[in-house]
């Protein structure tokens, strides 16, 4: 299952990794962001942060530290980490990546692409492709039951698509 939507602002961006966020709340889920340097992985993981009930303004991107912890104060914590410059598994191991499939744990990670065959069967992948200056496109996929179950229940974003 899939759907897709227009994003015309970082906000527009913000709110669809909000949505994402209200229907993961108290699962155990990874989140792989895909998409070019500028698509709006960091802006989306925002959103997916304020979802949760973290500040959006403390999020940062993790590019150089590779992985922030944020708790959520819905009894699970909320790790968003940056991929890009891990070079192979063993860095990713090292990096604490098993700790971030904890059923306590929600797990957004940028560049998760570089990675598929680490991420679980059930996760989410979230493709962020820059149209213009200004608008995205925004399509999330579902890698098994629990996870479609999640797009299943998000309610459509602006002008989304289901397939």
């Amino acid at each position: 299952m899939s759907m897709s939507c227009l994003s015309h602002s970082p906000e527009e961006t913000q709110a669809a990794g909000r949505r994402l966020a209200d229907a993961v709340a108290g699962r155990g889920t990874v989140v792989s962001l895909e998409g070019a340097l500028g698509a709006g992985k960091t802006v989306f993981a925002k959103g997916f942060a304020a979802g949760l009930g973290v500040d959006p303004d403390a999020v940062a991107s993790p590019t150089f530290v590779i992985a922030n912890q944020y708790e959520t104060g819905r009894r699970t914590r909320l790790v968003h980490a940056d991929l890009y410059r891990l070079r192979d598994a063993a860095e990713l191991d090292a990096a604490g990546a098993l700790d971030w499939l904890a059923p306590d744990c929600i797990a957004i990670l940028e560049w998760g692409d570089r990675f598929r065959e680490w991420l679980p069967e059930d996760h989410i992948r979230v493709r962020l492709e820059r149209v213009d200056a200004d608008t995205r496109r925004i399509e999330m996929c579902a890698g098994g039951a629990v996870s479609e179950a999640v797009i299943a229940g998000i309610a459509d974003l602006s002008s989304g698509t289901r397939s």
